[in-house]
């Protein structure tokens, strides 16, 4: 007699959620992803323009755990990610600095999308379906999404989301680990992007430098998106990122006001070089809002949150900001629920 295996749901089809989704599928776990965006990447995704690509959210990524440095060479070798940049680039003194730290960074390719959609690849993932409550019926949860349909059974549901929105879905099933998501505040940010009519120079610099850091005031950095690989002859596309506190003090403002007054602080910082340049004249510009971009503190504790009734919680929030971060958070998770639930006949997931 033979029993049916237990099915998961991920809500959440970022880098966190779809590493959770990864290890169940890898194990012979059935397991579903719904995401309220039209497609899987969170802060990995990218924005197509007619002329290009550009990513408003995260820009590179590091390795330096063991199992997130064997994923990420698998992306290198499958050709979604590759080494960027080498160095960065600081204003001090009124000239261009060149800063490497011996750190390596990767970028997706031909673009940052290219890493997460490798992830979904083969995973029942439903886009553009937001969840607005849980039912818990015997042993099984279903999911109710914003247009009243119920999605389920499922034995577990895993929520790889910003906390504050984790927060409403589990608080009628599982108030502590509601209370821990209090605890872990998020960062808003601004993101603005451009299109410029030649290429952005810094004096002092290489033709190509590829991103511009700055330590203080409204800009955290500046990322050319021409000197990623796999972008070809592109157009000359930035993405301005936008410090924290400031975003948060400009938090309601209309995106066009933003991104004017980003590219003009752009502009005033390249007028202080020596010898002085100028932003070239901009095509097209536009901003993007990221109201929950980076945890403003993590909680204690595992990387990951798993109650005996099947709720969990994953995400960069549980471990640190970064993106290995999210995906060693994710993959944990993943990791545990294969073990809580081993299929019949494969014992428990290889450790």
């Amino acid at each position: 007699m033979t029993s049916t295996p237990p099915s998961h749901a991920v809500i959440g089809a970022g880098i966190a959620g779809l590493a959770c989704a990864r290890a169940l599928a890898d194990a012979g776990h059935d397991v579903t992803v719904f995401d309220k965006g039209r497609g899987p990447g969170g802060r990995m995704s990218s924005r197509r323009l007619e002329d290009g690509a550009i990513e408003l959210g995260a820009q590179s990524f590091r390795a330096a755990h063991p199992a997130f440095r064997e994923q990420v060479a698998a992306w290198v070798q499958a050709g979604v990610a590759a080494p960027w940049p080498d160095a960065l680039w600081r204003l001090e003194a009124g000239r261009a600095a060149r800063r490497a730290d011996g750190h390596p960074r990767y970028t997706g390719t031909p673009r940052m999308s290219a890493v997460t959609r490798q992830l979904a690849r083969g995973l029942p993932l439903h886009t553009g379906t937001r969840i607005v409550s849980l039912a818990r019926a015997g042993d099984d949860w279903r999911l109710i999404d914003e247009r009243g349909t119920t999605h389920g059974p499922f034995a577990t549901v895993s929520l790889a989301l910003p906390a504050p929105q984790a927060e409403g879905l589990i608080a009628p099933h599982a108030p502590e680990l509601a209370s821990e998501c209090r605890q872990v505040p998020q960062r808003a940010c601004w993101a603005a992007w451009a299109r410029l009519e030649a290429p952005l120079t810094l004096p002092g610099a290489e033709a190509d430098w590829p991103l511009l850091q700055f330590d203080a005031g409204p800009l955290k950095r500046v990322v050319r998106h021409r000197t990623k690989p796999g972008r070809g002859d592109a157009p000359e596309l930035i993405t301005l990122l936008a410090d924290l506190d400031w975003s948060e003090r400009r938090l309601e403002d209309a995106p066009d006001a933003v991104a004017v007054d980003l590219l003009g602080t752009l502009n005033d910082a390249l007028e202080t070089l020596r010898p002085a340049a100028s932003l070239p004249a901009v095509q097209a510009r536009g901003a993007h809002r990221w109201r929950y971009a980076e945890p403003g503190a993590v909680a204690p504790g595992h990387d990951h949150r798993l109650t005996d009734a099947g709720l969990a919680l994953c995400g960069d929030g549980w471990r640190g900001g970064r993106i290995e971060d999210a995906w060693l958070s994710g993959h944990h998770l993943g990791e545990a629920l294969c073990h809580r639930h081993p299929l019949p006949d494969h014992g428990d997931f290889p450790t």
